[in-house]
């Protein structure tokens, strides 16, 4: 079993990201783990985020500025994997950090540095062979996005060749600037899962543990990502505490659902 599936397999699932390279990224993602995040999402910074609003867009040039490089976050993964042997971590960003050097170097190197999964927000299905062979090939998920515009005839384009998990993006927009409404959610999920066996995860927008657990009792997952970055800003080398305090409050609103 995958650390992935073992994860989604304990209930509802608390999917946590951060930016790598903006504060002390080690520091914070054991903050996490230690706060019960049953995965994380580790952010590439990137100069173009188009689908992150100004929280993560704010924590993309604080790590570029502290000139965060791909060998970096790459280290990061693996200290990251030798610390935490059984969480899952997973890759989040763009397609030109991922592929300027040729997919299946960077698909190596997510293996050599214990990665479970990735999710590029920018390379639809139809140009899968961008990416997926490379990541299918050195045993990496490729975890694709669904929105509330993925209808019945899209559907199967974005669950072919995915893995890992789905990610449902709630609302048609940038992170953390607003919620879909429950009803929303819950006909979404509820759709897509009749379609799939993977574990669909809900993100874009949640910020509360009242949030998450209203999302938790639907979906087999609930990513927060901006709330969280925030913090970091907000907090910068003292952020751990705070991170790890908003984790497990989180956590416990998720879990309570299992």
């Amino acid at each position: 079993m995958t650390r992935l599936a073992a994860a989604f397999g304990k209930g509802p699932a608390l999917v946590c990201f951060i930016t790598a390279g903006d504060g002390n990224t080690s520091a914070n993602l054991d903050a996490l783990v230690e706060g019960g995040a049953d995965v994380i999402e580790l952010g590439m910074p990137f100069t173009d985020p188009m689908a992150d609003g100004p929280a993560i867009q704010k924590a993309n040039l604080r790590s570029l500025g502290a000139g965060t490089k791909t060998a970096d976050i790459f280290r990061l993964a693996a200290d990251f994997r030798a610390r935490h042997p059984q969480v899952p971590l997973v890759l989040m960003g763009y397609a030109n950090p991922m592929t300027i050097r040729g997919a299946d170097w960077f698909a190596a190197q997510c293996a050599k540095a214990g990665v479970d999964g990735v999710i590029c927000v920018d390379i639809p299905p139809e140009e899968d062979p961008e990416l997926g062979p490379a990541l299918r090939g050195a045993g990496v998920s490729l975890i694709r996005l669904a929105t509330p515009t993925t209808d019945a005839a899209r559907l199967p384009a974005v669950l072919e060749g995915s893995s890992g998990f789905l990610y449902y993006v709630s609302v048609a927009g940038i992170t953390g600037m607003q919620q879909a409404a429950q009803a929303s959610i819950e006909e979404n999920v509820s759709r897509i899962k009749q379609s799939t066996q993977l574990p669909v995860a809900v993100g874009f927008g949640v910020r509360t543990p009242e949030q998450a657990a209203d999302i938790a009792r639907v979906a087999d997952g609930v990513v927060v990502g901006s709330a969280l970055v925030d913090l970091v800003g907000e907090h910068g080398t003292n952020a751990p505490g705070p991170l790890r305090e908003l984790t497990a409050a989180l956590a416990e609103a998720v879990h309570s659902a299992r």
